[in-house]
Order: structure tokens, then sequence, then C-alpha cells
């Protein structure tokens, strides 16, 4: 299991433990970590490019397939959001795997799934759609200054001319230089050429309320790399959207997980490993 953006540890902030508990009781092993720089890891996140996540992916993976009583030829890999930007890129490292799962994993860049958090964060909160089209006009410029390789300074001095909105407090507030260099070299990450590369069953699961990701434009894009010529005939896909929930799977204001959901994980797993060969 590999956990979302941010400083993300073992748990993934409580989101991994109920998950675990129910695949474990079903009779599968299960094995999520720290990210660098977190909890028990080495490291730092802000350093790490895709290729290390994921090459971090890989090394567990390796890991459980070693451990006594793991039948290696079963074991996937699962990734919450961003993690499924890595588990995508881990598993072209690795052309035999039976599964893979992306939990809430968005098909557009990182860049495209800011700006439409963004966007709908701003709707919830009632602002004015002058100020939401402006705080949206800046987004873009420190996209775009981000593609051009500007320094902190000079964004930190784009946000202050335009008056340090209110709107835009939640995505820039703690971004320092060290954060900015880390995203905007992440920023334009495509999750396509890793899709059309898979040689494994693909499960895309979302929330039909996620607020963080376009849900509708991910599942379409995923099924064009399925469809596409170049991909594997294994590589199929099914896409599982849970109405009402939110981006960890969960109903009622964040409660518990949205029905069907882990019952629809350890089935699909099962399907595609049979635990009794």
């Amino acid at each position: 299991m590999v956990g979302g953006s941010g400083p993300s540890d073992r748990n993934n902030d409580r989101c991994f433990p109920p998950i675990r508990r129910h695949l474990v009781s079903a009779g599968l092993a299960v094995l999520s970590y720290d990210k660098r720089g977190v909890g028990g890891s080495s490291g730092d996140r802000r350093d790490a490019t895709m290729e290390d996540l994921a090459a971090d992916a890989v090394a567990a993976l390796d890991f459980l397939r070693a451990q006594p009583g793991v039948r290696p030829e079963a074991v996937g890999l699962f990734g919450h959001s961003e993690g499924g930007w890595v588990v995508l890129r881990a598993a072209t490292a690795r052309p035999g795997l039976p599964w893979m799962i992306t939990n809430s994993c968005p098909g557009v860049t990182p860049a495209a799934q800011e700006r439409y958090a963004l966007a709908h964060a701003l709707h919830l909160q009632h602002h004015a759609q002058q100020d939401i089209d402006s705080s949206l006009a800046l987004f873009d410029r420190l996209v775009e200054a981000g593609r051009r390789d500007a320094t902190f300074t000079e964004v930190k001095q784009l946000v202050e001319s335009a008056g340090r909105k209110a709107s835009l407090a939640d995505y820039w507030a703690d971004v320092d230089e060290r954060l900015w260099e880390f995203l905007k070299h992440k920023q334009d990450h495509d999750p396509g050429p890793d899709a059309l590369r898979l040689h494994c069953p693909h499960l895309a699961v979302f929330g039909g309320r996620d607020p963080l990701v376009p849900v509708d434009e991910s599942i379409r894009l995923f099924s064009a790399w399925a469809c596409h010529p170049d991909r594997h005939h294994q590589a199929t896909l099914t896409a599982e959207v849970f109405p009402g929930a939110n981006h960890r799977i969960q109903t009622e204001r964040g409660t518990r997980l949205a029905p069907r959901y882990l019952s629809t994980l350890t089935q699909w797993i099962k399907d595609r490993t049979p635990l009794d060969s």
C-alpha cells in the first residue's frame, strides 16, 4: 500500500488501517510503509522524484514477496491518490505484476488536479465568481512560472503583487523555497505513458463526491488508455465509483468507508489471484 501526497506515513493519516484489517481478515498479507523522511524512514520526500517513489514501492513489493507464507506471484500494488501515480510507475518496472489498484488517483496532471481542487473549494466557500476567476488566473500564472523554472523569489513577488489572495491561502500558505522546487518539477507529471505500459489488470476506484479529483475526466482518460492499441491485452480496466463518497472513499461526512468498498477490493483481488491455489 502506497500513501498519498505530503508526509504520509504507513497509516496514510488513519486512512489505511481499516483497509489493512479487512484485507488481512480475508487472508491477504499487507505491507504499508512510511514515505521518505516520515516516521521511521530516512531521506526527504521533497527531494524525491516520481522515479524515486516508484523505486521505494518496488522495494516494498519485493520485500513482501520474499516473506515466508507469501505467494510472490500473487502480490500486487495499491496506491492512494498520489500513490496511484507511484504504483502506475512502479508497475512498469515489474511486468509480471498480477494486479494493481489505484484509489482516488487522478488521471490528469498534478497541476490540473490542484486547479480542479482549488476551483471546487472556492465554490464551496461561496467566493464571488470574480474572485474565483482571478484566483484561478493567478494559479495558472504560478503553473506557467514553474514551467519556466522561476525561482521562489519570483513567484513570491507574483503572489504578493496580486494581493496575497485569501482564496489562494490553502494552496499557497505552506509553500517555501524547498517546497516550490519540489512542486514545480512535479506539476506536469503525466500518468498516461505509465498507464499505456501496464501489463496487468487495473482497478481504478473513485468517490463520487471527491472534492480533489476530477472523477469524470480521470475515468475518461484511464478508459482511453485502456483502449489504446499499444496497451497490453492483459491490462484490463475496471472502474468503480462509490456514490456520495469523498477522496478517501468515505461517506457520512467522512465517518465510515462507503458500503461495498472493502468487499469490492477483496473480491476483485481474489478474482485475479485465487487464494486456494
